[in-house]
């Protein structure tokens, strides 16, 4: 999972990539360091899809442009459109369901 420390380049991620998960947490956050590896271990399942993983302690605005909330938070997107916000207390479970949904119907 690429990390990205600027707003423009998370754009331009979302925009030319089919299906992007982008991971929200910050440095100060022990749920967040514990699900990190978990996702990126999903991830090796669907490798169409593009990843990123930004800091908000280290791009703060990102917060107000993704209305960031909470940490931590993971939000899909196919085709440039949010499909998936998942925040806070998060389920592998439930949030590998929606991916895998979403990943079949796109590559299937």
């Amino acid at each position: 999972m690429q990390k990205l420390n600027n707003i423009d380049d998370i754009k331009k991620l979302i925009s030319d990539e089919k299906i992007v998960l982008l991971y929200f947490s910050t440095n100060d956050c022990g749920i967040c360091t514990t699900l990190l590896p978990k996702i990126e271990k999903m991830l090796l399942d669907y490798p169409e899809i593009s990843s990123a993983h930004v800091s908000i302690d280290e791009l703060p605005a990102v917060s107000s442009e993704f209305s960031i909330f909470t940490v931590p938070t993971v939000l899909a997107f196919i085709e440039g459109k949010e499909v998936i916000r998942e925040a806070r207390f998060i389920s592998m479970d439930i949030l590998e369901d929606k991916i895998q949904k979403y990943y079949n119907l796109i590559f299937s």
